[in-house]
């Protein structure tokens, strides 16, 4: 850049801020657009601003494709995640603890049992994502011949995914913020027991209720015998098909890297398709492109076995992919930094801090989609302040995890949210009002910061 652009002040960055959820506001509610057409609007408006405060098109291109190259990594887990739900369609993995779930699970208790078990594979592998692609898909069919509705059920499954990959030692995230905070580990997951425990008790009370009020429809409890018959009549069923996802779950808890992990759970499903269903090797090799394709006349269970591919990941693939250039258009235009630097020099009091942080968190998360970044940005930016007012920075560390981590898959563009929409057939704008946790969680993060002093 040359001496002659014009920086943005933190007014101008504010208003810019305005500009883009105004925009996406009327694209989605009022034009009733896709997300990505809102983000592509965004995208070329700030451009026209970018240029006509003198930066050049050649910077702000190479801010885009820089933005781009961040979401390489989760773009290509994204792809793979597809892949494998076919691969465990096609081998019998996810038909397999259909029935069983089907079998067990009393449809008045589904939302509670959706929710304790995701809360307990996450916490073992520390992964939302693992979860929802694994039994979360399974969960979602089980929920489908229930006759719940499915918003419900994925607002279940979402929060108990998120509830690990927030608490779990073995989870990513919580790893990062409490290294970007510069937080031993244990006391970050002990202090954000504060806000966890509360949220997910609210949660677990509400979905009590619900699948309690909900009337059932018990010919519905006869329909799902049928759907089990069905998926009983397409795949071999048996505790056998279970061999991958728990290799996979091996593979996370020993902290083997994410793709190796998904690439060999493809494998480990491609050798018990195979063998054990029967499957020729073009046949499975098609399923991991194009998902499966039981020919089923029964109209529900088709759409709960007919699922996963590669293909299947392109909306949020495609997605992402705009999600990231927008946000490396904003970094290069340094308008997420102003913003920042213009809330740090209005902090007075340990709530106004904690607030601002949790504020950050979420816009980094609505500005760039970016679970990463909304735990990073922040984090570098507050920790200073955190000192100066003499707070412990593991509030800093909790407040990344609650407004960072768990406000990501509220937001269509987020990577999380993206990818949960496209996987469990639920947009974020449905499963959002149902997923309890995600929000409960920061709210009491700030009414802390406010009205105690000891958490």
């Amino acid at each position: 850049m040359n001496d002659q652009i014009k920086t943005f002040t933190f007014q101008q960055s504010l208003l810019i801020l305005l500009l883009v959820l105004a925009t996406i506001f009327a694209s989605l509610f009022v034009l009733k657009t896709e997300p990505h057409i809102a983000l592509l609007i965004c995208l070329v408006l700030i451009s026209i601003i970018g240029l006509l405060n003198k930066f050049k098109w050649k910077e702000l291109e190479t801010g885009i494709v820089q933005g781009i190259q961040n979401g390489i990594q989760p773009i290509i887990i994204l792809a793979l995640i597809g892949v494998l739900i076919g691969a465990w369609m096609s081998s019998g993995t996810i038909p397999t603890v259909m029935v069983y779930a089907l079998t067990v699970i009393n449809p008045e208790y589904l939302l509670m049992t959706s929710l304790f078990s995701c809360m307990v594979i996450s916490s073992l592998v520390g992964s939302s994502f693992t979860t929802v692609s694994t039994i979360g898909v399974a969960l979602m069919g089980a929920g489908m011949a229930a006759g719940l509705p499915i918003e419900w059920v994925a607002g279940a499954i979402i929060s108990g995914a998120c509830f690990g990959d927030k608490m779990s030692p073995m989870s990513d995230t919580t790893n990062f913020a409490s290294g970007v905070s510069s937080v031993d580990l244990f006391t970050h997951i002990r202090h954000m027991t504060f806000t966890t425990l509360p949220s997910i008790l609210i949660a677990a009370v509400i979905f009590f209720i619900l699948g309690r009020i909900t009337p059932i429809d018990f010919t519905s409890v006869d329909d799902m015998k049928n759907m089990i018959s069905i998926i009983e009549s397409q795949v071999n069923i048996s505790i056998i098909t279970l061999f991958s996802p728990l290799i996979v779950i091996i593979l996370a808890i020993k902290r083997v890297a994410v793709i190796p992990s998904l690439v060999i759970g493809i494998i480990t499903a491609g050798i018990t398709a195979i063998v054990f269903q029967g499957l020729m090797l073009n046949e499975f090799l098609a399923v991991l492109q194009n998902g499966t394709s039981y020919s089923i006349e029964n109209e529900q269970v088709s759409n709960m076995l007919n699922r996963g591919g590669l293909q299947s990941m392109m909306w949020s693939i495609s997605l992402i992919l705009i999600a990231f250039a927008f946000g490396g258009l904003l970094h290069t235009l340094s308008i997420i930094p102003t913003l920042l630097n213009g809330l740090i020099e209005r902090i007075q009091s340990k709530g106004q801090l904690i607030l601002s942080t949790a504020a950050s968190s979420f816009g980094v998360n609505l500005l760039t989609g970016e679970q990463y970044l909304s735990i990073l940005i922040p984090g570098q930016s507050f920790k200073g302040l955190y000192d100066k007012i003499k707070l412990d920075r593991k509030y800093l560390s909790r407040t990344l995890e609650d407004a960072g981590t768990l406000l990501n898959p509220l937001i269509p563009w987020g990577v999380s949210g993206a990818f949960f929409a496209q996987t469990l057939g639920v947009p974020v704008l449905a499963f959002l009002p149902f997923a309890f946790f995600l929000y409960l969680s920061p709210i009491f993060t700030v009414l802390y910061g406010f009205l105690s002093k000891r958490v």
